[in-house]
């Protein structure tokens, strides 16, 4: 923090100082004048895509297809599922009154936090960077936004998006390395929403902890697949491959590693191949497929290609994949089985093109494994026995799961998005994303209650009425 540019520490400070200001007065805002924020931010993104198309392309190899079902959807699904029901999230909610009480009325009051921050990640970054700004615009917030440094083409178009759509007081950007977020995450934020690995998520809590900054961490971790003997095998791989494929397996909820019953692999594994040719083409016929995307990045193309070297010295066979090329980030869809426990593919969060393959016949000894691991982000349950698809999801925990499905949870505007520990702390998505943002304030306000004639001196009688309001209460 201390190398930071000085000039850009003032930049920072004085657009933090004039948002606290600004924070006072949006208090009062109303729902039609948050909606007209979010108004003109749509206006912006819609003008803004096919420099989205482009960025994406240039940063790493995105498809069109995906960009508009995970990047261009999500965005404009959530401002209608916000603007739908943002009016009746804001209203107060009237509480009854308890015996004890009776004589007050009370109500929860829906209270903007204040200056708030979000730290986006790489992966997605349109969409988990301007999700969380949506929730936060539409709780009556201002908002200062980190992109990651590791997309510069796509982060560019953030910023200009931004600066388009808002004046400096709503929200304001600042891009740089990781200098930057370290400094804005010592400043008295109201709220911190942080997207990005455990590992980051600790240093960004440790922060937030030294001002009782609140936060919403969406971090990751190795989120399992289960596949039961009694699954429709054609249906799961659709969806599995889909799921760790997309984005070139660089999706915080991808499949991490998948365990299938031994009576059904070798089909399964039959199927999976032929579905992973299918979609994106095998080994380096993926290389030249136009909707299979690239590694974001040398660094992380080193890491993968060390998790998957390691994983063959630990007597890991390829089923298929493996195939690599340095000069154009590639990685092919890759499946993998046979690796030792020990090896560092089954303890890393991959993040990458590479699923390895365990088989199982003992459901408990899977459940073991699971739970011995940290809780995982999702999990995913492939088959058609309700009573071993009910054993998993109460004898395990993880942030979210599907069943016969993987990811599309996160798309779901009426279910709650987030890890648990290690994987995350707190929801977002629809209502959770706009009560992260919130503060819900108690009032009470007294009419004719008796509580008066409880206080002191405590007298006989004082005594009394307190002994029948103890019997009235429990």
């Amino acid at each position: 923090m201390s190398d930071l540019n000085e000039q850009v520490k003032q930049d920072i400070d004085n657009a933090f100082a004039r948002q606290q200001r600004y924070a006072i007065e949006l208090r009062k805002s109303d729902y039609k004048k948050r909606v007209a924020v979010l108004d003109r931010f749509e206006q912006a993104f819609r003008d803004s895509e096919e420099k989205i198309y482009k960025s994406a392309a240039d940063d790493f190899g995105k498809p069109q297809a995906e960009v508009d079902m995970s990047e261009i959807m999500a965005v404009l699904a959530e401002l209608k599922h916000v603007r739908k029901n943002l009016k009746k999230w804001m209203k107060p909610v009237p509480v009854k009154a308890t015996m004890a009480l009776f004589g007050t009325s009370s109500k929860i009051v829906k209270e903007p936090k204040g200056v708030t921050l979000v730290v986006s990640p790489w992966n997605y970054p349109f969409n988990l960077t301007f999700g969380p700004m949506i929730w936060s615009i539409a709780a009556g917030n201002t908002v200062i936004i980190k992109p990651s440094e590791m997309t510069p083409n796509m982060s560019a178009v953030i910023s200009e998006i931004v600066e388009k759509a808002f004046t400096p007081e709503e929200v304001c950007l600042f891009q740089g390395e990781a200098d930057v977020a370290s400094y804005l995450t010592s400043l008295p934020f109201d709220h911190i929403f942080f997207t990005g690995s455990p590992a980051v998520g600790k240093h960004v809590m440790a922060a937030a902890a030294r001002n009782l900054t609140s936060v919403t961490l969406e971090l990751g971790g190795k989120s399992p697949v289960i596949v039961d003997k009694s699954v429709d095998i054609k249906k799961a791989v659709q969806s599995i491959a889909w799921g760790k494929f997309i984005n070139n397996g660089q999706t915080c909820i991808a499949p991490d590693y998948l365990y299938v019953h031994e009576s059904i692999k070798d089909e399964f594994v039959k199927e999976m191949v032929a579905c992973v040719d299918k979609q994106y083409g095998l080994g380096n016929d993926a290389k030249d497929n136009g909707d299979y995307c690239q590694v974001v990045n040398d660094g992380h193309y080193q890491r993968i290609s060390r998790l998957l070297s390691d994983a063959q010295a630990q007597g890991g066979k390829l089923i298929t994949g493996g195939q690599t090329d340095d000069a154009g980030r590639f990685i092919a869809p890759t499946l993998i089985e046979g690796m030792s426990g020990d090896s560092a593919i089954m303890h890393e969060e991959i993040f990458g093109p590479l699923l390895p393959v365990i088989t199982f016949t003992d459901l408990d000894e899977v459940i073991s494994y699971v739970n011995s691991k940290p809780k995982p982000l999702a999990l995913y349950i492939y088959g058609k026995d309700s009573r071993n698809i009910e054993k998993i999801l109460t004898e395990t925990s993880a942030g979210d799961t599907c069943v016969n499905q993987a990811m599309m949870h996160f798309l779901h505007p009426n279910l709650p998005f987030g890890g648990v520990n290690n994987s995350g702390i707190g929801k977002s998505g629809g209502v959770w994303g706009f009560n992260a943002f919130t503060h819900e304030r108690s009032v009470l306000t007294d009419k004719f209650s008796s509580a008066s004639m409880m206080h002191p001196p405590y007298t006989p009688k004082v005594r009394k009425l307190i002994k029948m309001a103890i019997k009235m209460t429990s």
